[in-house]
């Protein structure tokens, strides 16, 4: 039979695994979630202006109908309109071309899925932190753990971001066969992965969420376990 001490180290392990794996998920949904402003909005601030004819108020525009779109509590079938009514500025024609609209519904299923996945991950870590330092002779597991945890999750993001330096191309790619179907494909080949002109790479999508987004969102994990 398992000894305690067997146990509290495989608790102990179990939570840095997790730990992760947790801020992950919460900082998806704490940036969908974000209001007052919005994400887009305080991010747009920080980046170089489009180069391709939107204006800063166009883009946030964009992003800001995009994001309610994955704020929304239905299911993505049932409220893929709201992309696809959307229209390029000052003209009739859409915002988001078909391989896209496929493409958002991905991103909106696996943005819901975040969220049963955010409580079974809390429930493990906060459960097995409890268990931990329920006990006098397990609380320096405990403590041993939020230590491990936190180091774990900021090596994990310092070595995704210097990935993302490397073979930014690469990632996104990869990110993208991981959690839904591909992106449009101009999207993601490196002389087009920030432009926001269907002309030049077909694609609206990195106008509403360019690379920063990514980069900044990872970043935060680190800063919350900093």
């Amino acid at each position: 039979m398992m000894n305690n001490n067997t146990l509290s180290n495989m608790i102990r392990w179990v939570v840095v695994v997790a730990t992760p794996f947790l801020f992950t998920v919460l900082t998806v949904r704490v940036l969908i979630a974000w209001n007052n402003p919005s994400y887009p909005a305080w991010e747009y601030g920080r980046i170089d202006p489009d180069r391709y004819g939107f204006t800063p108020e166009d883009r946030l525009d964009m992003a800001e109908a995009t994001l309610d779109y994955l704020q929304r509590p239905e299911p993505a079938a049932e409220v893929i309109y709201l992309l696809e009514d959307l229209r390029l500025p000052g003209t009739n024609d859409p915002l988001y071309n078909p391989s896209e609209i496929g493409h958002m519904v991905d991103v909106k299923v696996v943005a819901d899925a975040f969220k049963s996945v955010l409580w079974v991950l809390l429930l493990v870590v906060a459960g097995g932190l409890i268990f931990l330092f329920a006990r006098p002779d397990t609380r320096p597991m405990g403590a041993k753990a939020l230590f491990q945890g936190g180091v774990f999750t900021g090596t994990a993001v310092v070595l995704v971001m210097a990935f993302i330096g490397i073979a930014w191309t690469t990632f996104f790619t990869l990110f993208h066969d991981i959690f839904s179907t591909p992106a449009p494909g101009p999207f993601l080949t490196p002389t087009r992965s920030f432009a926001c002109s269907r002309s030049s790479s077909g694609s609206i999508l990195p106008c509403c969420g360019p690379a920063a987004f990514y980069c900044w969102a990872l970043c935060l994990p680190v800063q919350v376990t900093g």
